[in-house]
């Protein structure tokens, strides 16, 4: 069986993770800070899925929280074949009104986090030469509230995607940033929800997210208009990666013994 670990896997977005991936036979570690609901959730996939669900209670944002998870991620005893960043923390307020502690947990989760279990999980994967790592983003990664450090963390989260996927090609490993917009929550004290197109269904998110991720795409953007939105925004990124291949591949062709002169060459 497959085994996909998804940190925030008790709550919203990464509950619809795990609902589907247990739905579709994977075994799962389930990462989060509160024990209790974690065993709840645990018994639920258990009971309707008969997947083994392994629970894992840590604080990502504390360094022995984190050095826990990684370990599981290098277990190569267990190894994990999909690996979903899902956790994330947004800060109530504007930036200059953030206590800085609040503004630093957002670093430690939505950017540390997401780069250091990334890095943990990967080297094993293109080892086996098979696996994937879904990054969740947002939509205010391109376009953030007015004074908000939460949008230039996910902002971060999309360029490291894009990053990370230029170095996997023939590995076999795949990843993507999903970047949704509003989901609606049944969690308590989450914000009031609108009826309109831009609120979507955390279900509809991720199973659009693993359609992408089987079509081999780096990023996934559910909704019409969310999609439409980013497809703009993403034109010039494109056209500038197709350069910087063609660039590459031309400066590979020309690449000359090690020793000589190339000052002329590199300038043209």
């Amino acid at each position: 069986m497959p085994t996909a670990l998804v940190t925030g896997g008790s709550a919203g977005l990464g509950a619809a993770f795990a609902c589907r991936l247990a739905a579709d036979g994977y075994d799962l570690v389930l990462v989060a800070r509160d024990r209790h609901r974690l065993e709840q959730v645990a018994a639920a996939h258990r009971r309707d899925h008969g997947v083994s669900v392994e629970v894992l209670a840590a604080d990502l944002t504390e360094p022995a929280g984190l050095v826990a998870v990684q370990r599981r991620l290098t277990d190569g005893t267990r190894p994990v074949d999909l690996l979903v960043n899902n956790a994330g923390v947004e800060s109530d307020g504007e930036f200059v009104d953030v206590d800085v502690h609040d503004l630093q947990e957002e670093i430690d989760l939505n950017v540390t986090a997401v780069l250091r279990l990334t890095r943990a999980v990967l080297p094993a994967m293109i080892r086996r030469g098979d696996g994937a790592v879904v990054n969740v983003a947002s939509f205010a990664g391109y376009l953030a509230a007015r004074g908000s450090a939460y949008g230039a963390t996910k902002a971060w989260v999309l360029a490291f995607t894009d990053t990370v996927a230029a170095t996997l090609p023939g590995t076999g490993v795949q990843v993507i940033a999903l970047c949704p917009g509003r989901l609606r929550s049944d969690e308590p004290g989450h914000v009031k929800q609108g009826r309109s197109a831009l609120w979507l269904d955390p279900q509809m998110a991720v199973d659009r997210c693993l359609a992408d991720l089987a079509r081999e795409r780096t990023l996934s953007t559910p909704g019409l208009v969310y999609r439409a939105v980013v497809a703009t925004l993403e034109l010039p990124k494109r056209t500038l990666r197709s350069m910087a291949r063609l660039v590459g591949r031309g400066r590979e062709q020309r690449r000359v013994p090690r020793g000589t002169d190339t000052t002329m060459r590199l300038a043209g």
